[in-house]
């Protein structure tokens, strides 16, 4: 009399993988008429149906392709979804304020690629390219050699703040952090 084997089935980790199971699995094929791929992309019947296809990858790319998300909506109604959905989405365009977009590169952040740009440099212009630049354009527009013009005041903040932005940089750079 032999004794049953136990499963390594139990307990925590589990000792085989999820795939590994003894029974047979169910491969939903793709709905296209002669597939034999199995159907794992879901694309809707129609617009704003909750019925699916179920299609291979190159299948779903086809169906795609043809696509229209408004379909059966009149100008209104589709501008009305457009609104929506961009509000659910606004988040993503808020989010470049942090400058997580940077120069391609991943050396210099949004903002300080907008200072290097007011400033007139290239967006490898090193530290002392940005002292030089910085100290030309102030004393171009400085309040004391420009008094009372308004413009003149307005640059010469615009200029101060883009060499803060990169001394600041050079700093985080200089320190490692």
């Amino acid at each position: 009399m032999s004794r049953p084997r136990r499963s390594v089935d139990w307990g925590f980790p589990r000792w085989r993988g999820y795939g590994g199971s003894r029974e047979t699995t169910t491969v939903r094929l793709c709905d296209r008429h002669g597939c034999e791929e199995p159907g794992n992309c879901p694309a809707p019947k129609s617009p704003n149906s909750p019925e699916r296809w179920y299609f291979c990858q190159r299948h779903a790319a086809e169906y795609n392709r043809q696509w229209d998300y408004f379909e059966g909506l009149d100008k209104e109604e589709a501008a009305a979804r457009e609104k929506s959905e961009n509000q659910a989405n606004a988040g993503y365009s808020e989010a470049a304020h942090y400058g997580w977009a940077g120069s391609g590169d991943g050396t210099r952040s949004a903002d300080e690629m907008r200072a290097l740009e007011l400033l007139g440099l290239e967006s490898d212009a090193d530290f002392e390219a940005v002292k030089k630049a910085w100290r030309a354009k102030a004393k171009e527009v400085h309040p004391d050699v420009n008094p009372g013009d308004e413009q003149a005041a307005k640059l010469f903040q615009a200029y101060s703040l883009a060499y803060e932005v990169l001394r600041h940089a050079e700093e985080r750079r200089e320190w490692g952090g």
